[in-house]
């Protein structure tokens, strides 16, 4: 209950004052006639995403207007939750036939695909999560397996039981969306170093020295990777991972020319 107040305080103060980016008189921009949905880290939690499509698609006949939808997936779709497969069945479905789609990739997709390709050096997927997926494809692994024969059977027995469809999508999920004055990725960005220039391990992976401190971007990074309680702004930083697995609650952003709206779906939250 605490949390659901904090949350409604928190919406209300985003929608009525947009942050602007640390240490700049300015204020980020969608350009004219676009509606942008970033979503959060998934999970595995396919019950979830079906409610938070449908909460999306009533948004967008709300606020639309004739705008043209953007849907930007912040990666993270496997692992932790009971449902990966379901999840990538929804995703290759064409999960929002009017929209433009952006699906962006987690640091669990790359661990998947690392696992597939060298299984004994990648072993640790297991540990946060590769467990999980590997049930939702109907096998059975321990998280402590380290066994070199088994680890690369396991992989061969993954990739036969993975359909052709969540392969491609996986191998097609990009690092990196730029919607007018956003920047979107998994992660973040290291600070001081230009987009071009940024490695993807730190698109991937990074924490410290991005979500610890304040620094100067031109574009607001819209992120996923380390789970908040609820939603953060500071500034040129927002973060929509509020842990779905864990929390039962999946958020995602809306963005429209200056506007920012926080939605989400699940535990305690009013529909």
């Amino acid at each position: 209950m605490a949390a659901k107040k904090i949350w409604n305080a928190l919406a209300a103060r985003f929608r009525r004052h947009p942050p602007k980016a640390d240490g700049a008189d300015r204020t980020f921009r969608i350009p004219a006639g676009q509606l942008v949905y970033a979503i959060g880290d998934i999970h595995g939690e396919a019950d979830l995403l079906r409610q938070l499509l449908v909460k999306l698609r009533d948004d967008a006949d709300n606020h639309a207007e004739g705008s043209a939808v953007t849907l930007i997936f912040l990666g993270d779709y496997l692992d932790r939750g009971p449902d990966s497969r379901q999840v990538l069945d929804i995703l290759t479905g064409d999960p929002f036939p009017e929209a433009s789609v952006h699906f962006l990739r987690g640091n669990h997709e790359q661990a998947l695909l690392d696992f597939l390709i060298t299984p004994v050096e990648a072993q640790a997927w297991l540990r946060f999560g590769g467990i999980e997926t590997l049930s939702s494809y109907g096998i059975r692994a321990s998280p402590g397996l380290s066994d070199p024969a088994r680890l690369m059977g396991l992989a061969q027995e993954l990739a036969e039981r993975l359909p052709k469809a969540h392969l491609t999508f996986l191998r097609h999920t990009r690092l990196m969306s730029i919607v007018g004055d956003y920047v979107f990725v998994h992660a973040g960005i290291r600070p001081g170093i230009s987009l071009a220039a940024q490695q993807p391990d730190d698109l991937l992976w990074i924490r410290d020295g991005f979500v610890d401190r304040p620094f100067s971007s031109d574009y607001a990074v819209v992120h996923g990777h380390t789970i908040v309680e609820v939603p953060v702004v500071t500034g040129n930083r927002i973060a929509i991972d509020t842990g779905a697995y864990a929390t039962g609650v999946l958020s995602a952003l809306a963005l429209s020319e200056q506007d920012r709206r926080l939605l989400q779906v699940g535990q305690g939250v009013s529909r």
